[in-house]
């Protein structure tokens, strides 16, 4: 994707930002947030030229870096954790007991698989996408994602076959 104007820089921009500010804000500090995605804007204005086609994933995968660069040595469950709760689009009725089951499998899980299940289910991203940002091939992805089900599932000891059906 060729940007070779402002007002193009600016559509991009107004398309992208409100999904780009959530997914740091799920990830990163919040005295970081806005500075992670000014710094992404920012590398994104800088390679205009180069932008793929695709830009989403692209926008994902530079704040993702930027993210850990800024969080390097610092402890990764805290730097990668996604909050829980806070999302509507996969909000259900649960007790307290249960909010509390699910953040303490959550926090059992291991990074990589609250990353493959956030890119997944919070944000919403198709497999090609979420492949993208992880760097790695949209089959290697699915396997991933079908893992880190199942390792959630058996920590809130469920079925797997319910969350395996679940954003397939």
């Amino acid at each position: 994707m060729d940007i070779r104007s402002e007002h193009a820089f600016t559509a991009l921009y107004r398309l992208h930002y409100d999904d780009l500010l959530r997914f740091v804000r799920r990830r990163a500090d919040e005295a970081a947030v806005d500075d992670i995605v000014a710094e992404t804007f920012l590398a994104a204005w800088r390679r205009r030229g180069e932008l793929p086609q695709e830009v989403r994933p692209w926008l994902f995968t530079t704040a993702r870096h930027l993210m850990m660069n800024a969080n390097r040595g610092a402890n990764r469950q805290e730097a990668l954790a996604v909050k829980l709760g806070t999302t509507t689009e996969t909000a259900v009725e649960l007790t307290q007991d249960d909010r509390i089951d699910l953040r303490t499998a959550w926090r059992a899980l291991s990074d990589p698989d609250q990353e493959i299940l956030a890119l997944g289910i919070w944000e919403d991203l198709p497999q090609a996408e979420a492949a993208a940002v992880l760097g790695c091939t949209r089959a290697a992805y699915a396997m991933r994602l079908t893992r880190a089900k199942r390792h959630l599932a058996e920590l809130l000891g469920v079925s797997s076959d319910s969350l395996l059906s679940a954003h397939s």
